[in-house]
């Protein structure tokens, strides 16, 4: 393996765009593909995904949750059905108008077969699966329907970003029927909580849940809440959201039922989802200027064993020890790979460094005649040298050491970067030093949202659950307000 310099990544103050484009190229999530906005998911950043998909997908489940999946092309006319849920989406959609393509004589392929009516390429399922729901529906007695499908999306983005806007990107997508109103609101508040445990126990993501604003809401919903994040640069990420969606698609989509007095009911829905950009939320949160850094409990890899060996015979006596090593920790489920590869160690070391694996250990034959490990923590470089005997418990230790870390210095740095604005010049002040979370009075006027967007790129974030009650004036206009809501700029 080539030798690899470590200014190969550029550091964050610098330059924190190309930074990030750094580190996902480092190491090694994706690759270019020929279509502008589609990427390719290499092994290793399809292994972070399939690790959320299985974490998720089990907890979903735990609340009743059944996976299905529905068709990726949608009629045209399904989405006009839903008229704010249409004008959402309309800039974003990829529309199929022919069903093949015929050879011209120069050789050049042509379009050929229209299509009576076009096809959309699903930029969101809620309409093809309500349609199938009005038919599995009938009866109180088939609800709650609560289903969840992984799936890919395409939304065709104009400005392009690996994992947080891509015109193709993966995702799951819930969607759930209910009897009444109030079941579908304790059901939306669920999946939020859910993912607000995710995002914290698994990614070591602090999340701030809420409510969006009018504005800001999922097109059709009643209403939507949101767990949101601040990255590194101070800017904010939504990681996933939680819409009550009321009647308004059961009754364009005839999603009804007979309640226990035989009177026809129109269905209470939600729809939740989250999507691949949280692994944008993970490289943006916790990883730094030698790249990637992975929490330990979303990791693929947790630990990394690198023999160190310069002869076939300390290669067998290392080999040894590393094959007993790992061999311990799989059993008491750590995920851990022995790097086998010919060559020197450094380049290894620092390969390993870049894909962010949480703990390396490194096994030469002096640790063999000692019986010491040498153990190195990614979130802060941290060696030690390790007792043979105690590897495995020390190990998960520190596992948890480094989860519970990363999630505290994410949170220690939003605390620093989140302020209580009071006026207009504050506000604008504020966002001129730098980029970062704005607790600030709004009066609930769409308007003023709009201008404040306009003047500084701050769009409101949520307004927090625990946000109490309390007098003020909007940051904005000076009228009356009752709370602060979260304004920044975001991703």
């Amino acid at each position: 393996m080539n030798q690899v310099k470590k200014d190969k990544i550029t550091k964050r103050t610098e330059d924190y765009s190309k930074w990030y484009l750094d580190v996902i190229h480092e190491a090694g999530l994706l690759d270019d593909s020929p279509v502008k906005g589609c990427l390719v998911m290499r092994p290793y950043g399809y292994a972070i995904w399939e690790k959320i998909q299985k974490i998720l997908d089990l907890k979903f489940k735990e609340t009743g949750v059944e996976n299905a999946y529905f068709p990726l092309l949608i009629p045209k006319s399904f989405f006009e059905k839903e008229a704010k849920h249409v004008a959402g989406f309309a800039k974003e959609c990829a529309v199929v108008t022919h069903h093949r393509l015929e050879l011209n004589n120069d050789g050049t392929l042509i379009p050929a077969g229209q299509l009576e009516e076009p096809l959309i390429i699903r930029p969101t399922s809620e309409t093809i699966m309500y349609s199938v729901f009005s038919r599995w529906i009938q009866s109180y007695r088939d609800l709650p329907l609560l289903i969840n499908q992984w799936a890919n999306i395409v939304r065709w983005e104009m400005r392009t970003r690996p994992f947080l806007r891509t015109t193709e990107f993966l995702w799951q997508e819930g969607h759930t029927v209910h009897a009444s109103k109030q079941e579908a609101e304790d059901k939306t508040l669920q999946m939020i909580n859910v993912y607000r445990d995710f995002a914290e126990q698994y990614l070591a993501i602090p999340v701030i849940p809420g409510v969006k604003t009018e504005s800001e809401k999922f097109a059709g919903a009643d209403y939507t809440t949101t767990i949101e994040a601040m990255m590194q640069d101070g800017k904010a990420l939504q990681a996933g959201t939680s819409h009550m969606l009321g009647q308004n698609f059961a009754k364009a989509f005839d999603v009804k039922f007979l309640d226990q007095q035989g009177q026809q009911e129109y269905g209470w829905q939600t729809s939740w989802g989250l999507s691949t950009r949280v692994i944008g939320a993970i490289i943006m949160t916790h990883s730094d200027d030698n790249g990637l850094i992975l929490p330990p409990n979303i990791a693929p890899i947790q630990i990394v064993i690198v023999p160190v060996w310069t002869n076939e015979e300390e290669k067998a006596s290392v080999f040894a020890l590393a094959t007993k090593v790992a061999g311990e920790l799989r059993d008491n489920e750590v995920s851990v790979k022995i790097d086998e590869r010919e060559g020197r160690p450094g380049p290894k070391f620092f390969e390993w460094e870049k894909k962010g694996i949480p703990i390396r250990i490194e096994i030469g034959p002096r640790d063999v005649a000692s019986g010491n490990l040498v153990v190195v923590r990614r979130d802060n470089s941290v060696k030690e040298f390790v007792a043979i005997d105690n590897c495995l418990a020390f190990s998960k230790r520190l596992l948890t050491e480094i989860q519970d870390n990363l999630f505290n210095r994410a949170l220690e740095y939003r605390k620093a970067h989140t302020y209580n604005v009071n006026s207009w010049d504050e506000f604008k002040a504020k966002l001129e030093q730098e980029d970062c979370f704005l607790m600030s009075h709004w009066c609930g006027s769409a308007e003023c949202e709009e201008k404040i967007k306009e003047e500084t790129k701050a769009t409101s974030r949520c307004i927090p659950f625990d946000q109490k009650q309390e007098i003020g004036k909007c940051v904005y206009c000076g009228n009356k307000s009752e709370k602060r809501i979260i304004f920044a700029k975001a991703y």
